[in-house]
């Protein structure tokens, strides 16, 4: 990224000042979620938590509470608090995408990403084909043309091409299906900002004309096509951002 301008969502709110709690939580939720506190292992004896942290009992009590709510902590008496299996965290939690955003995006999580994405938003395209109105195709061709016209900074890019996602979710007229699309879309402007399609003026047409072909699909009602042109556009653009990983680790 080059100016601070350009800083993606996730990185902007780890520069926020934490309350208490939120510090207890969050620095916690990065212990696990990388690996530092694995599943299956017991958390530090509270005595060495609360000198770690500074805080008082209770606010300790509270951060181990919020933890255990969003799968992270299971707490047994006479067994003692455990980090439990990925599989019990709740991904879908906006909080936890945030945490697992500021502390990087590895391969494994780039893919699992795709893989939502791949299931959730061709099928948003297609319901959007058949029950969009004008406003809902205005707006996304208002986005599109954001687009087009955004060749300099990569973060707006990033987020007007985040726009159009979320305006064909709403399209959808299913709310579960837009706010599933509201909850990753900290993860999604993130993975934008990986390898942006403004550093090349080819490139950037390309992916431009590839979104607006989605919703000239969803415009000519073709559901089928808009979900085959949506998938399209979400391997194209996972694909990019693996051949720069992978050419970086060269």
């Amino acid at each position: 990224m080059s100016a601070s301008n350009d800083t993606p969502a996730g990185r902007v709110r780890s520069t926020q000042v934490l309350s208490t709690h939120e510090q207890i939580v969050r620095a916690l939720a990065q212990d696990i979620l990388t690996g530092r506190l694995a599943p299956g292992e017991k958390l530090p004896l509270e005595a060495d938590l609360l000198d770690r942290f500074g805080v008082s009992r209770t606010a300790l009590r509270e951060g181990l509470k919020t933890l255990a709510a969003k799968g992270f902590l299971s707490v047994k008496t006479r067994v003692g608090t455990r980090v439990t299996e990925p599989v019990h965290w709740n991904y879908f939690d906006k909080e936890v995408l945030a945490w697992q955003v500021s502390g990087g995006m590895d391969a494994n999580f780039r893919r699992q990403l795709a893989e939502v994405r791949r299931a959730l938003e061709p099928a948003a395209a297609a319901l959007a084909a058949d029950r969009r109105t004008v406003e809902d195709l205005a707006a996304m061709r208002t986005a599109v043309q954001a687009m087009r016209v955004e060749n300099g900074s990569e973060y707006a890019f990033a987020q007007a091409d985040l726009s159009l996602h979320l305006v064909i979710g709403a399209a959808s007229k299913n709310p579960m299906m837009r706010s599933l699309a509201s909850v990753i879309e900290t993860a999604l402007l993130e993975v934008f900002t990986l390898s942006p399609p403004t550093r090349d003026l080819r490139l950037h047409r390309d992916t431009v004309d590839a979104h607006e072909r989605i919703v000239d699909l969803i415009e000519a009602r073709d559901g089928a096509g808009a979900a085959a042109a949506m998938i399209s556009v979400i391997d194209a653009g996972f694909g990019r951002v693996e051949a720069e990983r992978s050419g970086s680790k060269a």
